[in-house]
């Protein structure tokens, strides 16, 4: 009897323990979800600067295949390089683009004015008017707009660390992967490094394929808002080659700005302007996007819009900035981490 009273309170003990251990791991789990929420922003931007890294180390050996320089030099060459260019770019054309800027805000308002009055003149745009300019509206597109231009330090703030922990990273990448992989155990060692350094090939890739596009966008954009007449081409084909970095909003965004200039100057401009912006996205969906994914993995559609209202529902503009690398970090990690896995263990 004492044998078997001492058995039942060993096991009772046991149980008592394996209860708190779930409760510990359940509220470790919780607590580290919160605090992921929490900092959702602050690691938003660190992921921005890993892909200013990204950027800054394909430059860099892209240098030292063509020169046989050595790696820090090359690295040097390429964050001073990229800062110049962009200097000297503004340099050469910041007054046009500046003049065409202030042009810009100062007739868009007018623009709204005259929407206003050609909306006031029928019953529809009457009622259309009063539900834009109702109070729940305003409250709803207040709050949206303050959830999604959110920042943390604030938008110069925010761009500034990004471009430090994007430099840092640069200078001493091996140093930061080496500190993820010792998070794992030592047999999985090399499977995270594999992980991390296909991971950081397809980030590359994608990079690459999207300031081609974006270049591609702006060029054509430039092409056809110069041709129709439109004073300010160069801000506004900017502003669309910069926005199409979001897949699926940015160039919607970049449309309103251009469709209201067209608008000074009747719907007929407003609606070649329209089929200009349309023609140029036509292309670079249809052609210049699949190009660029024979060298990627491939991303649905609807995965990264689907993406992309989350990311900017949780955390605003830099969640809908970056939905798409983020999506293209799940997408390597559930192909690696778990696809791969299957097929090894079903041939097995």
């Amino acid at each position: 009897m004492q044998k078997s009273s001492g058995s039942d309170h060993a096991e009772d003990l046991t149980f008592r323990k394996k209860v708190w251990i779930v409760v510990g791991i359940l509220t470790f789990t919780v607590l580290f979800i919160l605090l992921i929420i929490e900092a959702a922003n602050a690691l938003l931007l660190i992921f921005a600067g890993s892909l200013i890294a990204i950027f800054f180390t394909g430059l860099s050996s892209l240098i030292e295949r063509n020169t046989g320089w050595k790696r820090w030099l090359c690295k040097t060459i390429s964050i001073i390089s990229t800062f110049i260019i962009i200097l000297l770019f503004f340099w050469l054309i910041g007054a046009k683009i500046q003049s065409q800027i202030s042009v810009l805000s100062e007739t868009i308002p007018s623009t709204f004015d005259n929407l206003r009055d050609q909306l006031n003149n029928s019953e529809v745009g009457q009622e259309v008017m009063e539900t834009l300019t109702s109070e729940e509206s305003i409250k709803k597109a207040e709050a949206f707009g303050g959830r999604f231009f959110q920042s943390t330090f604030g938008a110069f703030g925010d761009i500034y660390v990004v471009l430090f922990i994007g430099i840092f990273f640069t200078v001493s990448p091996d140093l930061y992967a080496k500190g993820i992989v010792t998070l794992f155990p030592p047999k999985k060692h090399k499977k995270a490094q594999n992980v991390l350094s296909h991971l950081k090939k397809q980030l590359r890739n994608w990079l690459k394929g999207k300031l081609f596009s974006m270049f591609v966008v702006f060029a054509f954009t430039a092409i056809g808002l110069s041709i129709l007449g439109i004073e300010l081409w160069l801000v506004l084909s900017l502003l669309a080659g910069l926005l199409s970095f979001i897949p699926n909003f940015g160039p919607l965004i970049a449309l309103i700005p251009a469709i209201l200039i067209g608008l000074l100057d009747g719907p007929k401009t407003a609606l070649i302007i329209l089929g200009i912006y349309v023609l140029v996205q036509f292309l670079e969906s249809n052609f210049i996007t699949p190009m660029v994914q024979k060298k990627m993995i491939e991303m649905p559609p609807a995965l990264i819009l689907i993406a992309q209202l989350f990311m900017g529902a949780l955390t605003g503009g830099w969640g809908l900035i970056l939905a798409t690398p983020i999506t293209v970090i799940v997408i390597v990690l559930v192909q690696d981490l778990y696809l791969k896995e299957r097929e090894q263990n079903q041939e097995a």
